[in-house]
């Protein structure tokens, strides 16, 4: 249920409808804009639903929310989300480019590879410390060393850093590290996980997984801002279809009717999409042209020796080729780079 204050509607008005809603077993999440509070409730149905909210003093409306996830759609709150992380921004036309390699490898790759980004206008460093891997025969990753040298590749470069979360044991761990906790396509549905770091103060990245839909998606996040975290990023990476001449089918039609219904930032990630380093330009430009906040992409120095998603991952100089081809994209629609101002 969302409980829709007047405008302007006093503190006195909005912390007794607050505490009437404590009082019923009910959870109640502000959002305060700078006429209309609006109130988003969680709780027993029946229960919140018998309340007469409509007769208290400073309620405008009560709107039945009949969706399985509340604080993430635009019903409770119609502006973007921006999600800040060391003075980089994504969402409210602030635009985001996550790149790095896959996996991190070595002190030499990574250094090169993120001054390399950098170099090329990328807002964010992402590297892969843990990697989920479909054969347990794979290169899993440097572990805590990978993620040392991910954070001293964030000081040297400014760059804020990604990587992901693959248990939730590790959470604390990563978070010592790392500015953004990434959360795979094959944790989405991590319950525990997901409202573990909704108890961190830290920018959750959350992946579609590779089956999941929209709905499921925007419910997963939900678990994160039920917990408190506010600042969730959504990514569409692909999806399992029937074709097989791509890794995965980027859904952009997913993108747009995010922009819709949820007040969250959308990045995409034609890397893992395509598996493909020859579309990943033209599949960064139509995410864009489609609403994205942003993109993930794989850059790697030596892509034909790397350890992990070789075939997808841009040269430093393919990189830079795309930065400039997005350029004029990124400026639709009074957007700008999502950089330190």
């Amino acid at each position: 249920m969302l409980v829709i204050m007047r405008d302007h509607a006093s503190k006195q008005e909005v912390d007794h409808v607050v505490t009437r809603l404590h009082e019923a077993g009910a959870e109640a999440h502000l959002s305060d804009g700078e006429v209309k509070t609006i109130i988003g409730v969680i709780g027993d149905r029946e229960v919140i639903y018998s309340l007469d909210m409509e007769g208290m003093p400073g309620v405008e409306q009560v709107i039945r929310v009949l969706k399985p996830y509340k604080l993430v759609s635009r019903d409770f709150q119609p502006e973007d989300t921006v999600v800040t992380v060391k003075g980089s921004s994504i969402g409210g036309g602030a635009i985001a480019v996550m790149a790095g390699p896959c996996s991190i490898e070595s002190e030499e790759q990574l250094m090169r590879t993120a001054e390399a980004v950098k170099a090329s206008g990328a807002t964010m460093l992402r590297g892969g410390a843990y990697k989920p891997r479909t054969s347990p025969y794979a290169f899993q990753g440097m572990g805590e060393e990978g993620l040392r040298l991910l954070a001293e590749a964030g000081r040297v470069t400014g760059l804020p850093v990604v990587t992901e979360v693959l248990d939730v044991r590790d959470a604390e761990k990563v978070a010592g590290y790392a500015d953004v906790l990434q959360v795979g396509a094959r944790n989405m549905q991590n319950f525990m996980m997901l409202e573990e770091l909704g108890k961190m103060q830290r920018p959750i990245l959350l992946k579609r997984g590779l089956s999941a839909t929209i709905e499921e998606l925007l419910s997963a996040a939900e678990y994160i801002l039920k917990g408190g975290n506010r600042d969730v990023i959504l990514c569409e990476r692909g999806i399992r279809t029937f074709e097989t001449y791509t890794r995965n089918t980027l859904d952009l039609a997913a993108v747009a009717a995010l922009k819709q219904l949820t007040h969250l930032p959308v990045i995409a990630d034609p890397s893992h999409a395509t598996g493909r380093r020859d579309l990943v330009a033209p599949m960064c430009r139509a995410a864009l042209a489609s609403g994205a906040d942003g993109l993930m992409v794989e850059v790697h120095i030596d892509p034909e020796h790397a350890r992990c998603d070789g075939p997808q991952s841009l040269t430093p100089d393919g990189f830079a080729r795309l930065m400039s081809d997005i350029e004029p994209l990124v400026h639709l629609d009074g957007n700008r780079w999502g950089l330190p101002s």
